[in-house]
């Protein structure tokens, strides 16, 4: 059996899904299942996801948005924006395979997808309790302090710079097929990951330079703009570790590929959020959580990616 995984590219939480989810269709569904990996990134609008991904006689899509393909038979999602084209929730909803689950209050897919499967399928994820442990404090933003969300000193943790950074289609799927099976620690101290983190934590330390230097502090927000400094990912947690009492950040860049507009909420002082940001970043054709968000526009579209930060930074700055 040939299964197609299709996760959240560049990112924690959709390469441990990927992972959970091979170990339990291997343990509890098919034990000599053939996994292909490939990741899906959000696209500049709502473009739906290219039907040309569904490759397996089995296809699964993890940490990502739904699609009403008929190829599609497995789906976990804990994304409020999950459903991008007209008819998906419908679809989802008439959906009787008992094979697709959505729950977009859940902190990480890779916990939620977990406990599906154990729940529903009496699979023992005690082996990859660490990784599921890992993945929800990344993806629930728990750190009990932003320091630790911006030192970077755990495993889990340089994995993550890793992956949210590179650029090698080989990487992540490795990664993948290692987390079914060995420690966070072991996986770190690889070359796979130690030889590219040297640089991306040099990087990372310019870029908390640069965030200095270029945000401003306003009415609870802290928002820049690094368009022409060329920087369209960066490490979102470092607006808080120097200014732990804003409500939100808000902050446009561009990259090779896209001008992105990202948007977060101080999750130490969840209190302060009045705004669902994915509805915010949805009215641009972008989502992602209520607590944290994005959208994406074409690499020469940093004119429009600029306006809707602008647009953004004035709804964010009246709240009360």
């Amino acid at each position: 059996m040939n299964v197609q995984v299709l996760f959240h590219d560049n990112c924690f939480d959709g390469a441990a899904s990927a992972a959970v989810f091979s170990r339990f269709y291997r343990e509890r569904v098919r034990a000599d299942a053939a996994f292909r990996y490939q990741g899906l990134n959000h696209k500049p609008g709502a473009e739906g996801i290219d039907p040309a991904v569904f490759t397996g006689e089995e296809n699964a899509i993890v940490d990502f948005r739904y699609s009403q393909d008929a190829r599609l038979t497995w789906w976990f999602d804990h994304h409020a924006s999950a459903f991008q084209q007209p008819g998906d929730e419908a679809h989802f909803r008439a959906d009787s395979s008992g094979r697709k689950f959505h729950d977009a209050h859940r902190k990480s897919c890779t916990k939620y997808l977990a406990d599906v499967a154990r729940e529903r399928f009496g699979w023992d994820s005690a082996p990859l309790a660490d990784l599921i442990h890992w993945a929800e404090i990344i993806d629930g933003a728990l750190f009990p302090s932003p320091r630790m969300a911006v030192a970077l000193e755990e495993p889990a943790l340089r994995i993550m710079t890793v992956l949210e950074a590179t650029k090698d289609s080989a990487l992540i799927p490795e990664v993948i097929r290692r987390m079914q099976t060995e420690s966070l620690a072991d996986i770190a101290a690889s070359p796979l990951i130690a030889n590219p983190l040297a640089p991306l934590l040099a990087r990372h330390q310019g870029n908390i330079e640069l965030v200095r230097a270029k945000a401003r502090y306003e009415r609870g927000v802290v928002f820049f703009d690094l368009v022409d400094e060329g920087v369209d990912s960066l490490n979102k947690f470092i607006a808080y570790a120097l200014y732990p009492d804003a409500r939100y950040t808000l902050w446009v860049g561009k990259g090779a590929s896209r001008a992105k507009v990202s948007l977060g909420s101080n999750p130490w002082k969840p209190e302060l959020r009045q705004h669902d940001l994915s509805a915010i970043a949805g009215r641009f054709g972008g989502g992602g959580h209520p607590v944290v968000a994005a959208a994406s526009f074409k690499a020469d579209q940093s004119d429009k990616a600029r306006a809707a930060y602008q647009e953004i930074l004035a709804e964010l700055s009246t709240a009360g």
